[in-house]
């Protein structure tokens, strides 16, 4: 599936959040990246959190499991090191990096909580874990998003060559864990000091904690 919204996955994250992911991205990188920092970019896809990190003064890795989203990103940046693998079983020893991100990509693992303690695997004691993730939206914009999610954003896919697999989107969202059952997830998976914050008129999370 990934390999097939490859050519249309950039736009899609342009227009499905209106241009705002960009700025998402910069502030989950300055939650949880310093200058010099080894950063594990994890289900990295085309590669642009990843070039956040870097910019920020990161040494990056970006890891996915889809070899056309690492072709996209390996155009993008030579010198970020692009690893394929699966965040299910990181190619990487113990305390490898200082810290992790994750940019719209926990919500589409198999086992969320096996997968959020391989990321604490490879962090470093005290190494910083950022999570940035859709969310059900909450207040009076619910219904506005939620007819975006469920209605605008699948037509989309059908529209644009190789985007039908965003029809699932809505699905995926409903079945991830909410903003306070996620920071229990990170908490019983081996994170401290663990806090969120809405962004997007609530439909995104950005958490970040620091493993145990």
């Amino acid at each position: 599936m990934f390999d097939r919204i490859a050519p249309v996955y950039d736009l899609m994250n342009r227009v499905m959040t209106a241009g705002l992911d960009r700025s998402w991205r910069r502030l989950t990188v300055e939650a949880v990246v310093q200058r010099g920092d080894r950063v594990l970019d994890a289900c990295c896809g085309t590669g642009d959190l990843a070039l956040a990190a870097e910019r920020r003064g990161g040494v990056v890795t970006g890891l996915d499991f889809s070899p056309a989203m690492l072709g996209r990103a390996r155009k993008k940046s030579e010198t970020i090191d692009w690893v394929e693998g699966d965040v299910l079983s990181l190619p990487f020893p113990d305390a490898t990096f200082d810290a992790v991100t994750v940019g719209f990509g926990v919500r589409n693992v198999a086992d969320l909580e096996a997968a959020l303690v391989e990321l604490g695997r490879v962090l470093r004691p005290g190494g910083r874990l950022a999570v940035l993730e859709i969310t059900r939206p909450r207040g009076p914009l619910r219904p506005f998003f939620s007819l975006w999610f469920e209605r605008v954003v699948p037509v989309l896919g059908r529209v644009l060559p190789g985007g039908r697999a965003y029809t699932y989107l809505p699905a995926s969202v409903r079945r991830f864990p909410g903003a306070e059952e996620f920071v229990a997830l990170l908490e019983t998976s081996g994170y401290r000091d663990v806090r969120f914050r809405l962004l997007g008129g609530t439909i995104v999370a950005l958490h970040s904690g620091v493993r145990t």
